[in-house]
């Protein structure tokens, strides 16, 4: 949805401006009487400066601010896509552990069926090599029927 453009009667500094935006009219308010606020604390500290003087000034400082936030804008984005990248991996170990624990119950049922349900798996290998044991035997049962 594409806002709308709305006009904005702003005064600043006792002078009148009509601000064309398509922000809301709160918004518009808030920033005017930031503006203003903004304007006083600069003259109050430096009572010889005049309201351009001032508005630089308030320039800058706004340039600065948005700069810093920009700053950190990037460092949160970059922060986040690192933790992604940190969540991927955690899944993906957590799949891979699942695998492992899936290949043991496997083995163990094997174990079981072979009447030697005592037997301890020690590592995912022992696990894996009782499975690929057992392969070995179902294609050699199937030569020598076949």
């Amino acid at each position: 949805m594409v806002k709308q453009k709305n006009r904005f009667k702003a005064t600043i500094e006792n002078q009148n401006y009509t601000i064309i935006s398509k922000e809301d009219p709160k918004h518009l308010k808030m920033v005017t009487d930031l503006v203003n606020d903004q304007l006083k604390e600069i003259k109050k500290m430096s009572a010889e400066i005049d309201s351009e003087q001032a508005a630089i000034l308030l320039a800058i400082n706004a340039v600065s601010d948005q700069l810093k936030k920009q700053k950190e804008l990037l460092d949160l984005k970059e922060e986040n896509e690192t933790l992604h990248k940190k969540a991927s991996e955690v899944t993906e170990l957590k799949e891979r552990i699942q695998r492992i624990e899936e290949i043991e119950q496997e083995a163990k049922k094997v174990l079981k069926d072979q009447g030697n349900s005592e037997a301890q798996i020690h590592d995912h290998l022992q696990a894996q090599q009782i499975l690929n044991e057992k392969r070995k035997q179902s294609i050699q049962k199937k030569a020598t029927q076949g």
